[in-house]
């Protein structure tokens, strides 16, 4: 049975996306921990990171680090947080969040679930900031 994850990568469930290629995308957390909270999710479903090959790890961290730079320029923000935890959806991600203060990554403290409009806001201000990346 396909995750969650693999059910908005196939466009089944809606998702806010900032970057899509061929081994990975990177959507808005749909209760976000902080404005702009992304998720970076390899296409092929693997429940834990450490069974993921190297090369994709390396992958999903330069797409981690390059979503990270363009939410340090759209936020208002100290740092860009990761975190790699994998309890909630059994399909690897990372986490990439703006963050101000250790208090940020309170997983039990996020916002209600979000639209796709509530997040088109901060989505826009991410594509933007990758643009100009470019």
């Amino acid at each position: 049975m396909a995750t969650l994850f693999t059910k908005i990568i196939d466009g089944e469930i809606p998702g806010t996306f900032v970057h899509q290629d061929d081994v990975c995308v990177a959507f808005l957390d749909v209760a976000p921990m902080t404005e702009g909270h992304v998720m970076v999710v390899p296409r092929e479903e693997i429940s834990h990171w450490i069974d993921a090959d190297q090369d994709l790890l390396d992958h999903l961290m330069a797409v981690a680090k390059r979503i990270g730079e363009a939410q340090k320029n759209a936020f208002d923000c100290e740092r860009i947080g990761l975190l790699v935890v994998g309890y909630e959806v059994p399909h690897l991600h990372i986490h990439a969040l703006p963050t101000n203060s250790m208090d940020d990554f309170d997983i039990n403290d996020r916002a209600p679930m979000q639209t796709p409009e509530q997040l088109e806001g901060p989505a826009e201000k991410i594509r933007q900031a990758l643009a100009e990346l470019s």
